[in-house]
Order: structure tokens, then sequence, then C-alpha cells
């Protein structure tokens, strides 16, 4: 009976499968059995001393009162100078909003812009969030392949192919999570002239892993097409390059009429993301950035690490990713193979649970970016912990064939 007092949205959501996975971790190694999770999007790094130093500081300071709900004007203005130093847009202050992470920003986006009838394109493979989103705005996702043949980038043509009538949005995520995928500035301009003479279609720009790239050069709408720069938003965090998933500290800049829709919702719900963390933010922007090229270089080993092991699995194979720290592989030789149980896998889904009851290893199925057969795998940890983590695979990879 309680049930039935829910809305009828929450028959249209899925609980996030990357936090499923990793509940599934935290309960398994609560009871003792010796996990390795590489389901979950958290660099293994602690947040640097000085940006740790200065939410500290800034507690003991007193800071821990309200601040204006887009944000302190010492972050928006370091968010600003950020944008302008590293991207080449001129966004002032009162065209920024701070959030409580990026997906909150994305969440306020959305639901800001989004409605009965409304059409957003996302790119599959995706981040899992994206279509329950769109779906709580009352929106429809529209999801477009962008397969291993493409590089898993979206194409212009199968863009112009989704575009309809009541098209209102299109996602863009590069580094893409979960296939690591970089989109060039020729790459973005081909895609953003599909959509430069349709003035109803805002561009979101997901950047959240700009900085981590190893190949190729990246990329933002706004800069690489100017032309459609007042109805381009784009979002970025401190959570990923710096290690502060935690600190719960994402923003936006884009045109003022959707900031202050934005910022107009955002009142009404959170208000100001925690005072001490956009200050621990506002140093990760304008203070040193030399700790970004070593772990970068860490992230690249360990990538390349993880790219020869997965393909010395049978029936597993991978290209090699551009950015972010995820592995797509591809599961394809492991469907229809019969485990030890005498169980025959028959989806990704099947092969992820096979591999977390077999070898004690999460991982996120292709499934749940919108891709199948594929597996997800997170090389945010370690070297000897992916060393023994992706041994356990291979080991529970020597399946019966078909």
């Amino acid at each position: 009976m309680a049930k039935a007092l829910l809305a009828p949205r929450m028959g249209q959501l899925r609980e996030s499968p990357t936090a499923a996975i990793s509940d599934l971790m935290r309960t398994m190694a609560d009871k003792g059995e010796k996990v390795i999770n590489f389901g979950e999007g958290e660099l293994d790094f602690d947040t640097p001393h000085h940006i740790a130093e200065a939410g500290v500081a800034a507690i003991r300071a007193g800071e821990t009162r309200y601040t204006a709900v887009a944000g302190t004007v010492g972050l928006r203005q370091a968010i600003a100078d950020k944008f302008r130093r590293e991207n080449g847009l001129s966004y002032t202050p009162d065209q920024i909003i701070v959030g409580t992470g990026a997906k909150q920003v994305l969440f306020n986006a959305l639901v800001a812009t989004v409605g009965p009838g409304d059409e957003v394109i996302i790119p599959a493979p995706y981040w899992v969030s994206y279509p329950d989103m769109v779906r709580v705005a009352e929106g429809t996702p529209v999801t477009v392949a962008a397969d291993e043949t493409s590089g898993f980038k979206l194409t212009p043509e199968a863009l112009s192919s989704a575009i309809t009538d009541k098209t209102r949005c299109l996602i863009l995520n590069s580094p893409n999570n979960p296939s690591g995928a970089v989109y060039g500035p020729e790459d973005m301009r081909r895609l953003l002239a599909v959509v430069a003479d349709r003035p109803d279609i805002l561009v979101i720009a997901d950047d959240i892993y700009e900085h981590l790239i190893y190949d190729g050069v990246f990329a933002t709408p706004a800069a690489v097409f100017p032309e459609i720069a007042d109805r381009v938003l784009t979002i970025n965090g401190v959570s990923k390059a710096y290690a502060m998933t935690g600190w719960r500290i994402g923003y936006a800049g884009g045109p003022p009429w959707l900031i202050d829709a934005m910022r107009v919702l955002q009142s009404q719900s959170t208000s100001n993301a925690a005072t001490m963390c956009q200050e621990a933010a506002r140093i990760a922007l304008c203070g040193p950035q030399d700790v970004l090229p070593g772990r970068i270089a860490e992230l690249r080993k360990r990538r390349d690490l993880v790219v020869e092991r997965i393909n010395a699995c049978e029936g597993l194979s991978t290209g090699t990713p551009s950015g972010a720290f995820y592995v797509f592989a591809s599961c394809r030789g492991l469907i229809d193979r019969t485990t030890p149980d005498g169980d025959v896998l028959k989806t990704d889904t099947d092969v992820a649970g096979y591999l977390v009851r077999e070898a004690k290893v999460g991982l996120v199925p292709g499934s749940a970016f919108g891709m199948s057969p594929y597996l997800r795998i997170a090389y945010a940890s370690g070297k000897d912990i992916l060393e023994d983590g992706c041994a356990r695979i291979r080991r529970a990879c020597g399946l019966t064939r078909p």
C-alpha cells in the first residue's frame, strides 16, 4: 500500500548500476571476502595536500555558513579564470554556477530545459545516469550507437539521423565514460555543424575527465564552435583530476538565461555547495597544478597494464582508450560459454555476475552504459591490485566453449 504513494516517475528509474556494484563489493568485504572493485569511478590518489589543507583552514576560519546559491564569488572567479586560461572561454562569474558535484549541475540543467515530449540525444556508450536524469525531467532519451567501428565516437551522420522536431538537447562527453574515447577539435566541429542551424537545440558538454588524456587533444564545444556558444553549457568539476570525489564540487559555465534558471532551481533544492569545500575547490583551480602530470603518467602505465592483461584473457578483447581511466572491453567471446556451475552466460550482465562470484572482482556490464556485450574496468587502483584483479579475471575466463 505504501508503495502506491510513490510518484509514477519512480517506476521509470533504476538505481545507478555503478553505485550498486560498489555497494555489493562493500557488503562482500564486510563479510570477510577478499574482493577487488574495478567498478567504481574513483581514483585511489589522495586529494593533494595543499587543497585538503585549504578546506581545513576554511573550517578553522569559520567559513561554515551559507554562501550565494551559485557559489562564492572567489570560486566562481577562479572557475572563470580556469575557463579562460585552459579552454579559451570567456565567462563572467555571473555566467557560472557551482553545485554539489557535476552530477547535480547536469541534473539541474536537464530539469531546467527538458519537458514532456522533448528528446535528448545521448551517444552510447554513455554514463549510466544520463537517460534516467532525462526521464526524471519527463523527457525522452534517444540513444545513438557509437560503437567500435567509429572508435566509440558519435558520427555526424548518426547524429543527423537522430535529430527530429522534438530534439531539445545533445549531450557530449569527452573523454568518454565508459569508453575513454576522446573527441578532438575536428571531431567536435563536424558534430556541432550538424546542430548549428537548429537554435532550439541545447548542447551540454560533460568535460569532467578533461585533464585525463593520454592520446589526442581535448576540445570543448563552446571553444571549437563559438557561433553556438549562447546555447552550450560547459560542465566540469574537481572530482576526477584532483581526486576530490567526496568534496562534491562541480560547476558549469553557460548563457545567462540558463545559468539563472539553474540557480533558481538550486535555490529550491540544495542551495549552495558546502562552504569549506568551495574554498578547497578554489585552491585546486588557482593553485599549483604540478601534481597532474605525474598522475597522468601513472594512469597511462595502469591503462597499458590493464589493456595488455585483458587482451590475454580468453574471450575478452579491448583497444587502447585515449582518456579517462576505464577500459571498455568486449566480452563477446564469453557469451554462450558454460561456467563451472553449469550456468550458460547469455549476456554481459551474466558475465559480470559470474566474475563477481568466481573471481570476487566487481565490473560494470556494458548494458548499463547502453552497449553490449562489454565490461567497464576502472583502472583507478594501484599496480598490485590491478595485477591481482586481472589475474583473477584471466583464471575465471577459462570456460567451456559452446
